[in-house]
């Protein structure tokens, strides 16, 4: 028997699932209905009654459609399908009604009001609303809380729409913020005045509908139709979450997240968000060469000259590929070293992931796969630190009923999990266990850097994708660089990993900041921050950060995502591929492209895949062969999340929420 209910909107009969609230249908039926507190991924408040509508043959008084289903509506006469008016007379009084309640006690703040131009309370006021107030008493104020150096408030603004609250209980996984009081008195405030501990506390500024919760450091810099939107993909993680870059002029004012299901939903990090002041700070502008021990700038036909003399000259040749590279640029650089006899590694954590099986370094579970899974294992991983915004989808897979186990260092994930050990004896102890009875259900494994970083990685991986196969349950490589998956589709790997890259001469370092450089190398540096790489460098070539150039990344999925040019670089800085397709011409031996269309081209004729934007590829593989695992604990990939790159330690308020965070894990309790 079909689930399915048909009901008329407005004089348009739809079918639509009994269990769908009727702001749901409405939005099914091309109806839009103007809602403060109700939220697709959020739970059902009911409390702005701003969705209201009229059922006829119902209660003589407006309904509100977002706490209302579809199978709740009484049918018509002679079994006829309910119906629904969403203009009528009763309607449109309502809604300005609660309009004019809202606005009682709403400062005039328009004009320097941060959310001003993409404000929902002015929208719907101006769509819904009237254009006089009965109100003659005092408005009401608030103070503003101070939840921290990233959310500025302005609580006077706020309408109660508890969608802040809503965010941080249910998605964040924090329990820090609530509503008190009654009437007049009610207001939304934090637990006895604390900040907000939480690296996904941005969010709550894009949800809030009015101008009570905004962006501290963005605050009166920009409006936003002075600013160019572009879109693009982050690469602070392996997630590959979808943001968009808004630009005034030459500099990013801020970074806002793209909705999309399969990756980040409409989520993204705080490191996301507010890492673009890094973008402006120690930036590499112009060549430079190194002299007698000291730096000097350079032109870059001097610097295309010295390493190219460089490379010519070098017994051992490596190139480098760093965490944030694009596609196209690890390509490139693959394309150049080995056509001078070296070798390229990307592998600079150590991760022994086995070169050209796909299924060995993505593994073949799809992000959304959590959604559904019954089980969920992390192996020598930490997801709040590592991918937030995949955390709270493992948060709310537990939340739905989902169990969650852990084989690795314990930490707080904002919901429970079953400790099954720290280590590799552990995990030897549960491949030895009995799977037979989790066929039947739908598990997922994920499986982190912090486990595979070991000598004996490529031993713990073929147990762990030998116990996931055992219990039929799907298999998540979580990467903590955005280049890692993209790399290693187009090969840059070598025998005997980054230990042997090391071991070389002449040294192509293509943005590769968490490593030490060996003494005695001869070091190209080319990237777009003066961090640890630069350095070390005996010449730089400044190149452009993500945001100025359009390349392709891989998530941690397998899934290739195309990042857009939000500005361009700053000087003299050029784009990676670009770069090396100058220094390749300066070799003598030219690589066959001579645009980014071009290198493109040859990129998805060598690897297919790759074209095929936005879609997960199905990964076969064949079983790892099985080695000796060591002994002890598995170690922890991520030590400080606001510093994981160049590009965020370059960034004064990534430094200070640094500060902040260790400055709390210091703190002592009461009870200690």
């Amino acid at each position: 028997m079909s689930d399915l209910k048909r009901v008329i909107i407005d004089d348009r009969e739809v079918e639509v699932p009994g269990a769908m609230t009727l702001i749901q249908a409405c939005e099914q039926a091309g109806i839009e209905i103007p809602r403060f507190c109700y939220h697709e991924r959020l739970s059902i408040a009911g409390n702005c009654r701003m969705c209201l509508v009229e059922i006829v043959g119902g209660p003589p008084k407006p309904a509100a459609s977002c706490a209302m289903q579809v199978k709740d509506l009484r049918p018509g006469k002679d079994g006829a399908p309910p119906v629904v008016k969403t203009n009528s007379p009763m309607v449109k009084k309502a809604r300005e009604g609660v309009m004019e309640f809202l606005l009682i006690n709403h400062p005039l703040d328009c004009p320097i009001c941060d959310q001003g131009g993409e404000c929902d309370l002015q929208d719907q006021a101006m769509a819904y609303g009237v254009d006089f107030s009965r109100y003659r008493e005092p408005k009401r104020a608030n103070e503003d809380l101070d939840l921290g150096p990233l959310v500025e408030t302005h609580m006077t603004r706020c309408i109660s729409c508890t969608r802040c609250v809503r965010f941080t209980t249910e998605v964040a996984g924090i329990y820090t913020m609530g509503q008190t009081g009654r009437g007049e008195d009610a207001e939304i405030t934090s637990y006895l005045g604390e900040t907000l501990h939480s690296n996904m506390q941005g969010n709550i500024i894009d949800l809030c509908p009015v101008g009570a919760l905004v962006s501290k450091p963005y605050a009166f810099t920009a409006r936003p139709w002075e600013l160019s939107k572009t879109e693009s993909i982050d690469v602070m993680d392996a997630l590959g979450a979808n943001i968009r870059v808004d630009a005034k002029g030459r500099e990013v004012m801020r970074i806002l997240p793209r909705n999309h299901d399969g990756v980040n939903e409409e989520w993204i990090s705080d490191k996301t968000r507010f890492v673009w002041d890094g973008l402006r700070r120690q930036r590499l502008d112009r060549p430079y060469i190194r002299e007698n021990g000291k730096l000097r700038p350079a032109t870059w036909g001097e610097a295309l000259q010295k390493t190219a003399a460089a490379v010519k000259g070098a017994t051992r040749l490596a190139g480098i590929v760093g965490d944030l590279a694009p596609v196209e640029a690890a390509f490139a650089l693959k394309g150049l070293i080995e056509g001078q006899g070296g070798m390229v590694e990307s592998r600079t954590d150590g991760a022994k992931l086995p070169a050209g099986n796909r299924l060995g370094y993505v593994g073949n579970a799809q992000i959304a796969d959590i959604d559904v899974a019954d089980n969920i294992l992390l192996i020598g991983t930490n997801p709040r630190e590592e991918a937030p915004v995949l955390n709270s989808r493992i948060r709310r897979a537990w939340l739905r009923g989902a169990k969650v186990a852990r084989i690795g260092a314990v930490a707080d994930l904002t919901y429970d999990v079953a400790e099954i050990g720290t280590g590799r004896d552990s995990l030897a102890w549960l491949a030895e266990q009995d799977h037979s009875d989790k066929k039947d259900s739908r598990g997922v494994m994920i499986i982190g850097q912090g486990a595979l970083t070991g000598d004996d990685g490529a031993a713990v991986l073929a147990l762990a994708l030998k116990t996931a196969e055992a219990a039929g349950s799907r298999v998540m490589i979580l990467h903590t660089a955005a280049s890692r998956v993209g790399a290693l589709d187009v090969g840059a790997t070598c025998e005997g990993g980054i230990e042997a890259a090391l071991g070389a001469d002449v040294i192509y370092n293509l943005g590769a900041d968490e490593i030490e450089m060996p003494d005695g190398a001869f070091v190209i540096y080319q990237g777009s921050h003066g961090d640890r790489g630069a350095h070390r460098a005996d010449v730089i070539l400044p190149a452009a950060a993500y945001t100025e150039e359009s390349g392709l990344f891989v998530n941690t999925e397998g899934r290739p995502q195309l990042a857009s040019r939000a500005g361009f670089p700053p000087g003299e800085a050029k784009e990676n591929w670009a770069i090396l397709r100058a220094l390749s011409g300066e070799l003598g031996n030219v690589l066959p492209y001579d645009s980014l269309g071009a290198l493109r081209a040859a990129l998805t004729a060598a690897h297919p895949h790759l074209a095929d934007l936005d879609e997960v590829a199905e990964n076969e593989g064949a079983p790892l062969p099985e080695g000796e695992l060591g002994s002890g604990d598995f170690a922890t990939p991520v030590t400080d999340f606001y510093l994981t790159n160049p590009i965020a330690r370059a960034s004064a308020l990534m430094a200070e929420l640094s500060a902040r965070a260790a400055a709390r894990e210091a703190e002592k309790i009461a009870a200690e």
